[in-house]
């Protein structure tokens, strides 16, 4: 005799319907009424200039996303968009008035939901992603992308939202990496130019050459002579204000750009000739570095340091054309740290005293 006791199939059935149907059960919506109440906030940034101009196509898209927030429930009349930060990067939240602005209408509990291409529109920092994580959690206001809704203030949301800022920040990082990288290998050929210096004009190939105008030439290895006569920056500008002998320049931006100006010396400018190698014919590169710790907030022009020619990553001789040698560029560099060795020995405390 069996001991198998078979269940009924009619009541297994429904076991296994009931079974499904809980598993079948669409999760509550995230959007609540309190979020609808608020505003959704559609925030626009593109991190370059000359990506506004070549990717219009992403531009509009983030743009669009005004139509998804009338889709999730929100009136027209209540979707915002923050663009002022197109052109800025998301590394920092600095320069970013429009991030600034989206914070600060958070804080103030009037925003419902904030929508965003991909998160890393909103930053690729990961000091202002969490600070912003944190404010949204705490005035419960909803984030969305193109992959889906997240609630700040849930466990689960929480932690794919930092895995998604930590995303950010590391692909930044190896794009920001990649590109230097290739500007290292182009400087390393003696490739990459700015504007050409006093003197030096840039030619049909992108390369500097000596400037063609003979007036241009021949000041400009006045003054190479006149330093190596009197010595000192101090000398060289009274020599040339006594002889009323004019700087040739050439501007690089603006109605007159490229057009041959006349101005009158400045110490500035002659020391810039002076310590320049490109006068010997050498090309340098990597010679203004970042200090952090010398750096402004809100000024991101601040903290450079300048490196001697010796000191710079890349120093090329014989890469252009010369208006002097190389034993007269040196020679001149040891009379100018003679020049600032003896200014700082004279200026030290307690000294002129008797």
């Amino acid at each position: 005799m069996s001991s198998n006791t078979s269940a009924d199939p009619e009541q297994a059935n429904t076991s296994s319907d009931s079974r499904s149907a809980q598993l079948s059960v669409a999760p509550p919506t995230k959007i609540k009424s309190s979020h609808l109440e608020r505003l959704a906030v559609v925030y626009v940034r593109q991190s370059t200039q000359q990506q506004i101009l070549e990717h219009r196509e992403s531009t509009a898209r983030q743009y669009a996303l005004v139509d998804r927030a009338v889709a999730l429930g929100w009136t027209r009349d209540r979707v915002e968009v923050i663009d002022e930060d197109l052109g800025q990067s998301g590394a920092s939240s600095q320069m970013r008035n429009g991030f600034q602005r989206l914070l600060t209408e958070i804080s103030n509990d009037s925003v419902g939901m904030v929508l965003g291409l991909e998160m890393s529109r909103l930053s690729r920092s990961g000091k202002d992603w969490h600070a912003l994580l944190e404010l949204c959690a705490i005035y419960q206001t909803l984030l969305a992308d193109t992959d889906g809704i997240y609630d700040p203030s849930d466990h689960n949301d929480r932690l794919l939202l930092g895995l998604k800022g930590t995303m950010s920040e590391a692909e930044l990082h190896v794009l920001r990496n990649r590109m230097y990288l290739g500007l290292c290998n182009k400087a390393a050929r003696g490739e990459v130019l700015n504007h050409p210096p006093m003197g030096y004009v840039r030619s049909a190939s992108g390369d500097f050459v000596i400037d063609p105008d003979e007036q241009v030439q021949a000041v400009m290895r006045s003054i190479f002579d006149r330093f190596s006569k009197w010595g000192s920056i101090s000398g060289l500008l009274k020599s040339l204000v006594d002889d009323k002998i004019q700087m040739p320049v050439r501007p690089h931006y603006g109605a007159d750009r490229g057009q041959l100006q006349w101005r009158r010396p400045n110490r500035i400018t002659l020391l810039y000739l002076i310590r320049h190698p490109i006068y010997a014919g050498a090309y340098r590169w990597g010679h203004r570095e970042i200090d952090p710790k010398r750096k402004i907030p809100g000024r991101p022009t601040t903290g450079k340091t300048l490196r001697t020619y010796r000191d710079c990553r890349v120093l090329i001789q014989d890469r252009f054309d010369a208006y002097i040698t190389w034993e007269q560029f040196e020679a001149n560099q040891r009379k100018l740290d003679e020049n600032g060795r003896k200014g700082a020995f004279r200026s030290s405390p307690g000294r002129g005293a008797s």
